[in-house]
């Protein structure tokens, strides 16, 4: 009985010390950073959710650097004899990651708060750019190649704005500054344009003040046509009476130059017919060309400034048929019927009509 006692007992004595021995060799398997390298990993991600890569690229590099390194130093120790495993490193690495990280999230955050602040901005910006593009060219008979980069500088702003809202940055930034060079062009090349045709404002001013002077004087009427403004005025005894709204030549900038140009001639003129029942019912007929434009015109055809082969055209008049809102004519002025039938009816032959560029400087217009 006492052997057996014995013997049970030498058994659990050395159960217990393999028991130890186990535990002992398990306890000093060094333990791999499992939990930190996840951490890791989801820090990493987050950051570039946060677009870090983007608004804190510097950050962003370094946190995955730290993060491959980490991943790298776990494989090499896992190569080693279990016991010869340290992975010190490993956990370094992975903390550094985590700390990159979350900086870049944190430096992501304010950079795409202030790069969104700027993106609206310049958004704010270009809308203002086309309003003014708007008020002053949309009636302007700019080139075609112009006119097309307006258009398609509208379309990327509003393919930018649309990426914006949608919180797509960095495309609607591409888009913006697509946008910014086309409109910025071609607003530049239209308003060099505007600025010489308006130096002949001197011109002008002296023609509708002498219009004016003169209905003052003679107790008559006076009609008088701002191009730019598409307006028509009829003045009595100097004081305006009416104020109609107008169509014009489809190439209506400038002086009328010759026949076919479309353009609506510029100067003083008087009314030598009156027309009912036409084509664009009723219509008054100018003085077109005047002595004043026959030597300009022979004037610019010897120094070669139009065709020897051009004619110098007529047929100019103020009639009825407009109110389309935009120049359609060969070079004649076109009011509503209702408001043709004013001017037709108070008209008469030797009427003066005064053609000006603009009643207003460039300033006043674009203060306006």
């Amino acid at each position: 009985m006492k052997r057996v006692y014995k013997r049970l007992i030498i058994l659990v004595s050395a159960a217990s010390f393999l028991a130890l021995i186990v535990y002992l060799l398990i306890s000093y398997i060094p333990k791999p950073p499992a939990k930190e390298i996840e951490k890791a990993r989801i820090a990493l991600a987050k950051a570039f959710k946060s677009k870090a890569d983007t608004y804190s690229a510097e950050l962003y590099v370094e946190a995955k650097a730290n993060f491959d390194s980490a991943m790298v130093n776990w494989q090499k120790e896992n190569e080693k004899f279990i016991y010869f495993r340290k992975y010190d490193r490993v956990s370094w690495f992975a903390r550094q990651s985590i700390i990159k990280s979350k900086q870049g999230i944190e430096t992501s955050n304010l950079s795409s708060s202030s790069y969104k602040v700027k993106l609206k901005e310049k958004i704010l910006k270009l809308n203002d750019l086309i309003e003014d593009i708007n008020a002053y060219f949309n009636r302007y008979p700019l080139p075609s190649e112009t006119r097309n980069a307006i258009s398609m500088g509208k379309l990327n702003l509003k393919e930018a704005e649309i990426d914006y809202n949608k919180g797509q940055y960095i495309p609607a930034n591409k888009k913006l500054n697509s946008a910014e060079d086309l409109l910025t062009s071609s607003y530049e090349k239209a308003y060099s344009d505007l600025e010489q045709y308006f130096t002949f404002y001197p011109q002008w001013k002296k023609w509708a003040d002498l219009a004016i002077r003169e209905s003052k004087k003679n107790q008559c009427y006076s009609i008088l046509v701002d191009k730019l403004s598409r307006k028509c005025y009829v003045y009595l005894s100097g004081v305006k009476k009416y104020e109609f709204d107008c169509d014009l030549g489809r190439n209506w900038v400038g002086d009328k130059k010759k026949m076919g140009d479309k353009a609506t001639p510029e100067g003083m003129y008087r009314i030598v017919n009156k027309y009912s029942g036409t084509k664009y019912n009723n219509a008054l007929l100018l003085d077109y060309p005047n002595e004043e434009d026959r030597i300009r015109f022979n004037h610019e055809k010897a120094k070669g400034l139009i065709p020897k082969n051009a004619r110098i055209g007529n047929g100019i008049e103020i009639h009825g048929s407009g109110g389309k809102g935009v120049d359609w004519t060969e070079g004649c002025i076109a009011l509503d019927d209702d408001e043709m039938a004013v001017i037709f009816r108070i008209a008469s032959v030797g009427t003066p009509v005064t053609i000006v560029g603009s009643m207003k400087n460039l300033q006043q217009i674009l203060n306006r």
